[in-house]
Formats: structure tokens, sequence, C-alpha cells
């Protein structure tokens, strides 16, 4: 189904873009995100993208979430002149979405941002600062993701991926063999400045808006994970250059999406199929990744299964925990004396003491 602009942002009321030709003083940042059934955590993200400064664009492709969001999100809209809210009627995928948005988006720069995120204030006009270092050139740049507490989230910055460097991270090589190096970068050293890397990731990633176009945006061929990886490669091909900027920080809470898990994690494991096939096509390499297919698909589906059972144990913890409280209370209040529990019942002496004579 094609895309339907909800008419919220008329050409009169979207930015213009910067000139063709040369760099741009001050680029104009476009935000742009998917959502699909992302849950409550979208309001939050919204709203912080909407007051973050630097920001001169929000660009939301709805894929599809409940009603009544998205008539929070159309009224939200109407408000913002520079709130574009594209409806697509139907889940097309993340990587096309993301090119929907960009090809909307009116923006010099454009920034993919998972819809569970939230934008801090600053992290906007620091990206716009290094991407002005940058100029007009082919590049990438990732912030630098992080749970809700702070800690550095898995996948924000990646080594190369290799059916190597894949195998070494899916059987955890790299925890026993330390010169076996595997695909994440989050327990290194934090840089103090922006600092090249082989990929970082989709959820927080900065792109010139003209120069992701004219590459073909995200391969359409993966409909979820991989696109990123992806597309570091093609710009780093195409003589271009990916960056970390560890200045600029997202908290990501993930795990938001009311879809299944399993199949989300299936879209992850085929995403790393089609990148093998793509770019190693010969006959010998494509014996290999037929043959990892079966431990890409364990290793996946496994993470998701082990999750759950964290969760769950974790889950029980708590309400053991609570129980173990309640029962301390209950013994607390029985041990006390009775003359210090408080009475249910006026006694009859002060009965007859609060009547009028």
């Amino acid at each position: 189904m094609a895309p339907r602009d909800s008419g919220v942002g008329s050409n009169e009321r979207v930015l213009s873009r910067g000139p063709e030709t040369g760099a741009v003083a001050d680029p104009r940042l476009s935000v742009v995100t998917v959502s699909w059934q992302t849950g409550p955590r979208l309001v939050e993200a919204v709203a912080s993208i909407l007051a973050a400064p630097g920001v001169d664009e929000f660009v939301l492709v709805n894929h599809g979430n409940p009603p009544e969001m998205i008539q929070s999100l159309r009224a939200m809209a109407a408000d913002k002149d520079n709130f574009v809210l594209i409806e697509t009627g139907a889940n097309l995928g993340f990587s096309r979405g993301c090119n929907i948005g960009a090809q909307r988006a009116s923006g010099d720069v454009v920034f993919f941002l998972n819809p569970d995120a939230i934008l801090a204030k600053g992290v906007a006009s620091r990206l716009k600062a290094s991407a002005k270092e940058l100029g007009d050139s082919i590049w990438a740049i990732g912030a630098r993701i992080v749970n809700a507490d702070g800690s550095e989230q898995r996948g924000g910055r990646r080594g190369e991926l290799t059916p190597w460097s894949a195998l070494v991270t899916f059987l955890g090589l790299d925890r026993f063999v330390p010169a076996f190096q595997g695909l994440h970068l989050e327990n290194e050293d934090l840089p103090e400045t922006i600092v090249p890397v082989p990929v970082v990731s989709g959820a927080a990633m900065l792109m010139p808006r003209r120069g992701f176009l004219q590459m073909g945006g995200f391969d359409e061929r993966y409909f979820l994970h991989v696109e990123d990886v992806d597309i570091c490669r093609k710009v780093r091909e195409c003589g271009g250059s990916v960056w970390f900027e560890p200045r600029a920080s997202i908290v990501h809470y993930g795990g938001t999406s009311q879809s299944n898990p399993f199949l989300v994690e299936t879209h992850k494991a085929l995403g790393f199929i089609k990148y093998f096939w793509k770019y190693y096509p010969g006959a010998l390499e494509r014996l290999v990744t037929m043959a990892m297919m079966g431990p890409i698909f364990a290793a996946i589906w496994g993470r998701v299964i082990l999750l759950q059972i964290r969760n769950r144990l974790r889950l029980l913890a708590r309400r053991r925990k609570a129980m173990s409280r309640l029962r301390r209370i209950e013994r607390h209040r029985a041990a006390r004396p009775a003359e210090a529990r408080p009475s249910s019942a006026p006694s009859s002496s002060t009965v007859s003491e609060s009547r009028p004579l």
C-alpha cells in the first residue's frame, strides 16, 4: 500500500532544503522514526524529540499502532509545524519505513532514531556540530546508546561483520580466547571524542540526507535488523567513513514493542544470512553460510529463551520478596501486646462519657 501523508505538514510548512552543492554551514536536522506497535514509550519518545533543541523537523512513519495511539499522534502533529506524520497503512519493515521518511524529510542530515529512544537535550546539537565538521562527504555517525541506568547498550558500536566474527560472537569464543575478536565493542574503553568504527547502530544513526538517498537508502530486503550493518559497509565501500560519537548519549528502552520476540529475532537471523549471501557470493563462502544457518538461529533463539527465563526468575524473586515482607509484617502485628493494639470499638465507659447529659 502506498504511504499516505496525513496532511500534517504541508509543503508550505516543510523546512527548505540546503544547497545542492557544497557543504552547509549549519545543517538542518530531520529526525526520522519508524513505529509499529511500539507501546506507551512512543509518546515519551515523541515528546522528547519535539522538545529537543537542534531538531528542525520530525518525521514519524507510522506502520501501525492502536487507534488511541494514532489519535494521540495526530493531535500532537496538528499543533506542530515541524511534525510530519506519515501513515503507511501496513507494516512495511524498518528499512522501507526509514527510506520513506528520508524521502519526505527536508533536512540536510537525517537522524534515524528508534521509537522507544529518548532524545535528551544537547544530543541533536552535538550531532549537528559533528556533522558540520565532517562536511558534505558521505558518512554515518552513531550515537552512544545507553540503558536507563546509564550503562552502554549492546550493539551501539560494532566491529566488522564476517562469517568468522559472527561465529566467534554467537559461540562466545571471544570470552575465552582474547585473540578472537567478536562483533561488539561496548566493553571497550569509552573514547573522549568522535572515533571511526566499522559499524554503528541504526537505532540512533545520523547521515547526510542527499548521500543516503544517492546510495539507495537502506536495503529493503532487510525487513528488520542488519540493515544498519549493510549501509555502514556501503558507506565505507563508497570511500566514506563511519563514526561513533560518545558525547551524544541516547537512552534506549528496548523491548517495548508488542510483537513476538521470536518473530523479531527470526528477522534478525534472516538478516545475517541475507548479508552473508550478499557480500560473500563465492561457492565455498555460500556453503559456509548455509552451514551457519543452524548455529545462527540456535544462538539467536537461545538468547531469547535465556532472557525470558531470566525475566521470569527475576519476577518470581520479586514476588517471593514481597510475600516475605508481608509475612514479616503479619508476624510483627501478631507479636504486639494486646494492650498496644488499637481497639476496634470504643469501650462502654467511653461511649457513656461521650453521650450528652
